[in-house]
């Protein structure tokens, strides 16, 4: 393929943008953060690397972009990502999927030892000098749900077998799954409440669709044991925060390890801040000091396929949502 123009949305003063130097000699390459500062490349690209949070300024110069092919996100998720004039059109769609898996993985299972421990109980005592044994509780053997089993949910599977857990998950078409050693058994979404039944650890990692918005919710709640700790490493829409609220406040289950909110930051005075039952991350689970620079890589991995007429990474199902 002949020169290729790329357009970064972007803060000039981004870092990582100077690993985009590689390609020098093959791209052309304008950055910009605003539509003014876009609109003479804007008709001219081919590619645009969507460097920013949300696609506000991808969908103002969407109009001026006749020529583009290739529209990469560095996120994982796709939220607001997906507007109708994208998902109609022949471009395709890319994101940072499998780059914050394994990160997320980890967090998960230190979210699980948290309340299986009751760190925080032993913090609140050695602050205090107080010397207060008591009974913890072991992981291997316990059974941890997955709702939704796509990259982020085979990381977790994969740590949570290594500690002897029973891992059962939840999907779209469980048959992908089918020859999966780290899962014991993976259920239809119809199968919902029965693997909530089931766990001890409730980990989300469904992505935000229409049909997942709110798919947690009181009466997925009330199907989940007393016991049981919710793990939302996902999106916080798929979780009804309000219903989580009433449930973790009225002990109907025994926790939850939050880092996705439906408003981010978490709004000063919210009743997460204060519940003694709740671990917030504030969106940090997957901040690696180098976790910028990983999601460049796989950009310039899947720029150098495209340029050679390979299938690329990541490719996204614009009307599916994932």
């Amino acid at each position: 393929m002949d020169s290729v123009t790329l357009l970064a949305l972007a803060d000039p003063a981004e870092p990582q943008l100077a690993l985009l130097q590689e390609l020098r000699g093959v791209a052309t390459i304008a950055i910009g953060d605003t539509p003014a500062a876009c609109e003479r490349t804007a008709p001219h690209a081919d590619v645009v690397l969507n460097w920013l949070f949300g696609a506000t300024v991808l969908q103002q110069i969407w109009p001026m972009a006749e020529r583009l092919q290739w529209v990469h996100t560095r996120s994982a998720g796709l939220d607001g990502m997906l507007f109708p004039e994208i998902v109609e059109s022949p471009v395709v769609l890319t994101n940072a999927r499998g780059v914050f898996s394994e990160i997320l993985g980890e967090f998960t299972i230190g979210a699980v030892l948290y309340f299986a421990k009751d760190f925080r109980r032993l913090v609140v005592s050695q602050m205090a000098g107080q010397w207060d044994p008591f009974d913890v509780t072991e992981v291997r053997g316990q059974t941890l749900g997955l709702v939704g089993y796509g990259d982020i949910g085979r990381a977790v599977a994969v740590r949570a077998h290594a500690f002897g857990m029973k891992v059962v998950g939840l999907r779209r078409r469980p048959e992908l799954s089918r020859d999966d050693s780290c899962v014991t058994r993976v259920f239809p979404l119809e199968g919902m409440h029965q693997m909530l039944g089931i766990s001890d650890y409730v980990v989300v990692v469904a992505p935000l669709t229409r049909e997942s918005r709110g798919m947690l919710g009181d009466a997925e709640f009330r199907a989940m044991k007393p016991a049981a700790v919710l793990i939302n490493i996902g999106r916080g829409p798929v979780v009804e925060e309000a219903a989580l609220v009433r449930a973790l406040s009225e002990r109907r289950i025994r926790g939850a390890a939050l880092d996705v909110f439906d408003t981010e930051p978490l709004p000063a005075g919210h009743p997460f801040y204060k519940l003694d039952n709740v671990l917030l991350s504030p969106h940090s689970a997957d901040q690696t000091a180098d976790w910028k620079e990983r999601t460049m890589r796989l950009f310039l991995e899947n720029f150098q396929r495209f340029r050679r007429g390979q299938p690329l990474l990541n490719v996204v199902n614009k009307k599916l949502g994932y």
